[in-house]
């Protein structure tokens, strides 16, 4: 594999990492402003993982509810299961069932 392949290899990856983190910082700042606790709601939809650090960074990037700008239902929906949540966009699901 040549350099040009292994740089093009590497800038995918880093690009799917970065859009990984804005997808959890999407759902963590979406459970906040439904009054939801984030933390809570993984641990419901993958019960198995115990500690999730790039939720924890994603929490620290957060802002107040009052601060925040509204996140459609179907955003952080989509968001998730573009990235293959699909347990925890059914607990986030249940979350809008709730409300209505």
């Amino acid at each position: 594999m040549d350099y040009d392949q292994k740089e093009m290899e590497k800038r995918v990856i880093e690009s799917y990492q970065n859009d990984e983190k804005m997808m959890i910082l999407i759902y963590a700042q979406w459970c906040i402003n439904n009054d939801l606790e984030p933390k809570v709601l993984y641990e419901q939809a993958y019960p198995s993982q115990m500690k999730n650090s790039a939720l924890k960074e994603a929490l620290e990037l957060t802002v107040t509810k009052e601060e925040s700008e509204e996140i459609p239902d179907s955003t952080v929906l989509n968001v998730l299961q573009l990235f293959g949540n699909n347990d925890l966009a059914f607990i986030v699901q249940e979350q809008i069932d709730k409300r209505k």
